[in-house]
């Protein structure tokens, strides 16, 4: 596979690869991945100490950004559809903290998930008692053409579904996007 090549930007970006995060509880995690959203499970690795690495004292904090104290005790990867893939953690250290962020809060973040169907998919949740929060709104401007809805995991981490099966206004012929304000 050759490399996109652009004129601008981190050479050699060709696609995402993986999206990590971190949860309280891993098999209550996986349950969730697996059992509601169907993900597949593929392996876990852990536990892992700064001490237990072989590499040195300070390995988690130099390489990950977590105290040293901490004990990575788990992870697992998931795959999601035909190319997501998820790590998934569970630490224990002595310095987390329990509060998720919000999507307004500096790291916020959610997991979008396409799907072909929106309203059977938020039927489904429904069904298993997964917090859907609203119903679907209908996008306008660029996004003219999506449909999403935003659900928690049980752990509150935002995940959303979001479909386009008609595509979106940006990627119609002929649309220019605006400058950026």
């Amino acid at each position: 596979m050759n490399p996109v090549v652009t004129s601008e930007g981190l050479p050699g970006l060709t696609r995402l690869d993986h999206i990590g995060f971190t949860v309280p509880d891993l098999d209550q995690a996986h349950e969730f991945l697996v059992g509601v959203l169907g993900c597949e499970y593929l392996y876990q690795l852990g536990p892992f100490t700064s001490d237990r690495t072989g590499r040195g004292a300070a390995w988690l904090s130099v390489h990950l950004g977590v105290d040293d104290a901490a004990v990575m005790k788990r992870l697992r990867f998931f795959r999601c559809g035909d190319n997501a893939v998820f790590e998934v953690f569970e630490y224990q250290a002595p310095d987390r903290s329990g509060r998720l962020p919000r999507n307004s809060d500096i790291g916020g973040h959610h997991v979008a998930l396409y799907v072909s169907d929106l309203d059977a998919a938020v039927d489904y949740l429904r069904e298993r008692g997964v917090a859907v929060m609203g119903d679907p709104t209908t996008s306008t401007g660029p996004s003219e053409g999506q449909r999403w809805v935003y659900f928690l995991s049980p752990w509150g981490m935002q995940f959303e579904l979001v479909s386009y099966p008609d595509g979106k206004a940006f990627d119609r012929p002929g649309y220019e996007a605006a400058p950026p304000s």
